[in-house]
């Protein structure tokens, strides 16, 4: 990618007054795998929803992790999930190394229903994991499954957290939508969930759940691009309520598997509206928070407070700005 998509996404965030980025929802997995699933989006599988999915940054392992820290990405996981059992403890054991030869990313690891689950996972937060992946899409499992219950209660007592692909976004699966989560939570209500994709297409019934249970917080991964806007857009009546949550809303990409530029993503969220400060806590300071990273600290006249905002604006107007989000719509 270009040096001047990097120079753009390091503008946005020093913009805000923010020290970088921190990306709670990145891909990186064993490369076979990650290999079969650009081939799965290559042919349209079902779970794509039959969208063409074109992969924007289908590079190396290194090449991919190396232009995060170009972008100013401070931290960022390795999103990876089973589609069968048995195959959980291989991708955690591959994440430990993964782990330990990129001090940056969050040590990610995953669970299926299975026995010997609650062992497994208990153990890898011993070992130091920071988050957990779990994708009932994929997985086509129950998240309430009896055999994933002592797993979640690990979690909960450990205060990990865990993204969960809940929603029915881009194709539904038989266990996805929010009354299956919802039993979870039910039986763990202290459960770090994050709710990948802001529950994609069932925004307002995962907000819902977010302001029931005061441990669930959703990512933004893919919300409000032009790409997800055709195909499930968020209800802009539910607006106040992600404003309202705004602590709670974590920055996710899904990159490199997304079919438009990084950049795509933060400007989908600056054209919200819903001010600098949501702006800080969602690309950075609620994740740092969550995981004891620094969060930022902008005083009083830097560049992320309002009056430089306003200043900002008046620099470049909506105009130039609807141009410049038709030109990236077109790069996509």
């Amino acid at each position: 990618m270009s040096d001047h998509e990097v120079g753009q996404v390091r503008r946005f965030w020093e913009g805000l007054g923010l020290p970088g980025l921190v990306d709670v929802h990145t891909h990186f997995m064993p490369e076979r795998v990650l290999r079969k699933v650009w081939a799965y989006f290559d042919a349209l599988g079902p779970l794509t929803g039959g969208a063409e999915w074109p992969i924007t940054y289908r590079h190396e392992e290194d090449e991919r992790a190396e232009l995060l820290r170009r972008f100013g990405v401070r931290a960022f996981t390795a999103m990876l999930y089973p589609h069968k059992a048995g195959m959980a403890q291989w991708l955690n054991d591959w994440a430990v190394d993964f782990a330990r030869r990129t001090p940056d990313c969050l040590h990610t690891s995953t669970l299926f229903p299975e026995p010997g689950v609650e062992t497994y996972v208990r153990r890898a937060v011993e070992a130091g994991a920071r988050v957990f992946k779990a994708h009932v899409q994929v997985g086509a499992y129950d998240p309430a499954d009896e055999l994933l219950d002592p797993a979640w209660g690990v979690l909960a007592e450990a205060g990990t957290p865990v993204v969960v692909h809940c929603g029915s976004g881009p194709a539904p699966g038989k266990h996805t939508g929010p009354e299956p989560i919802a039993r979870v939570l039910a039986r763990h209500p202290r459960l770090r969930l994050v709710v990948a994709h802001l529950g994609m297409p069932e925004y307002e019934d995962f907000l819902d759940l977010a302001e029931r249970y005061g441990e669930v917080r959703l990512d933004t991964t893919m919300a409000f691009t032009d790409f997800s806007e055709r195909l499930a857009p968020f209800p802009r009546r539910a607006l106040p309520r992600l404003a309202d949550l705004g602590d709670r809303v974590l920055l996710g990409t899904d990159f490199p598997n997304i079919p438009y530029p990084y950049l795509h993503q933060l400007h989908a969220l600056e054209r919200l509206e819903l001010g600098d400060a949501w702006l800080r806590g969602v690309c950075h300071d609620n994740a740092a928070r969550l995981f004891g990273l620094p969060e930022s600290r902008p005083s009083q006249g830097s560049p992320g407070d309002q009056e430089s905002r306003e200043s900002r604006e008046s620099q470049e107007s909506r105009e130039s700005r609807e141009s410049r989000e038709s030109q990236e719509s077109r790069e996509s």
